[in-house]
């Protein structure tokens, strides 16, 4: 359908919410791909399931969610679903950016694309779509590399990354699957790689915190935007 539902009248086991063009009502359209999530979908007229559970509208949004929301789509083109679907709950959607940003975009040992690939491979392990694509095409862009993505995602032991990289992907993987067995072994094998405590912390709290944001995209069935799955890709042509 092309609107959302009232709020409050979905149940969470309902198909999942729809919007016709992957984009807040009110705000203006994106560049290209309009959020359609394949161009057989497109072609059917389909819409696309944002959410289980109702999408609020833009001018509905409380000022600083709204702000935020089209300050991403003025940077990226597009607004990644994610913000759209944690709207639903504004002071979980404050919560979970604040969390996100205090973890990405602090200072330290980690490298983005580190970072990045802490996401990714958990997420991968975690069988979350969503958060495979979407930080997949950031790993491609700050990694500079378009293969590093698809490659993390599957089995990082085979990536082209360093030792040193392969060493924290295990140890952020351990958190994510198993956290219950970890033991002194796992910090000394991270640490004899240069990682500091403060950096064993970062691997281990991005690798827990996308352990939540995986469970809550797979809860919601939130699909990746259309514009993820070639960012990073290829180069941008001169202008």
């Amino acid at each position: 359908m092309s609107e959302p539902h009232s709020r409050g009248a979905a149940s969470p086991g309902a198909a999942p919410q729809t919007r016709p063009t992957g984009r807040p009502e009110g705000a203006s359209p994106p560049p290209s791909g309009g959020g359609v999530r394949s161009r057989e979908a497109a072609s059917l007229g389909e819409a696309i399931p944002i959410s289980r559970w109702p999408v609020p509208a833009l001018e509905g949004l409380p000022d600083d969610i709204r702000a935020r929301i089209l300050a991403v789509q003025e940077k990226a083109g597009f607004v990644p679903n994610v913000f759209l679907a944690l709207a639903h709950r504004p002071d979980e959607f404050r919560a979970f950016f604040a969390f996100h940003d205090a973890l990405m975009e602090r200072e330290g040992g980690l490298t983005k694309a580190e970072r990045e690939m802490i996401v990714v491979a958990t997420s991968g392990a975690n069988h979350c779509t969503y958060c495979v694509v979407a930080h997949g095409a950031i790993l491609r862009i700050y990694a500079k590399h378009p293969r590093v993505a698809d490659q993390v995602a599957v089995n990082y032991r085979k990536a082209e990354i360093t030792p040193r990289q392969k060493a924290m992907l295990a140890f952020a993987m351990k958190v994510a699957t198993d956290s219950g067995a970890l033991e002194d072994a796992d910090y000394a094998a991270v640490r004899a790689h240069g990682f500091s405590d403060e950096d064993v912390w970062d691997i281990g709290a991005i690798a827990s915190f996308f352990a939540l944001s995986n469970r809550m995209a797979n809860l919601l069935s939130m699909p990746p935007n259309d514009e993820f799955f070639l960012m990073g890709r290829v180069p941008k042509a001169k202008a």
